[in-house]
């Protein structure tokens, strides 16, 4: 897939916005990286972007708050929402405020094309998050937020700091 569009891609999280970065590149896709609003209005204005992934929870800032911005400056841009924390909610809000497209994390690079794609028979449906899947993901973020430290992580969650080894020790489910 070779073409002459850029991405923007809006994403507080380096691990996952540099493989994202890589693995778009690979496909022949030019993209760019903003880690806040700021940033991505700058690189938006400067790129003039065609399609952009935006996180939903960009460290203490809202995506949702960025989504009109980007579509008032960029009136043809496709915004497709990642978020770790999907619902049926904010999926209705964000498609309401103009997203072209909402996919729950982790999502393959795969999926994030189609999602964006022209051809709306390959856009994935949206697939809630399972409990156990949504229990991961907040633990992980908890833990993230406390810097990798067990035990205050625990005290945060409220349960004993052997019961959140073992969850953090399980292998996250495959998507399918």
């Amino acid at each position: 897939m070779t073409n002459n569009e850029t991405w923007l891609i809006v994403e507080d999280d380096p691990v996952f916005s540099s493989l994202l970065l890589r693995r778009l590149t690979k496909k022949g896709i030019t993209a760019v990286h903003a880690e806040d609003s700021f940033e991505a209005l700058q690189l938006a204005n400067k790129y003039r972007p065609q399609k952009v992934l935006l996180d939903l929870k960009l460290a203490e800032e809202s995506g949702l708050a960025l989504l009109p911005e980007l579509l008032s400056l960029l009136p043809e841009v496709k915004v497709l929402i990642l978020t770790g924390y999907a619902s049926i909610s904010t999926a209705v809000t964000a498609i309401k405020m103009g997203a072209y497209n909402y996919l729950p994390k982790p999502a393959s690079t795969e999926e994030i094309i189609a999602a964006l794609s022209q051809d709306d028979s390959k856009q994935p449906e949206f697939k809630p998050l399972s409990p156990e899947e949504l229990e991961w993901e907040h633990l992980h973020k908890v833990l993230a937020e406390n810097q990798g430290n067990i035990s205050a992580t625990a005290r945060e969650l409220g349960m004993h700091r052997r019961t959140l080894q073992r969850k953090l020790a399980k292998k996250r489910a495959p998507r399918s």
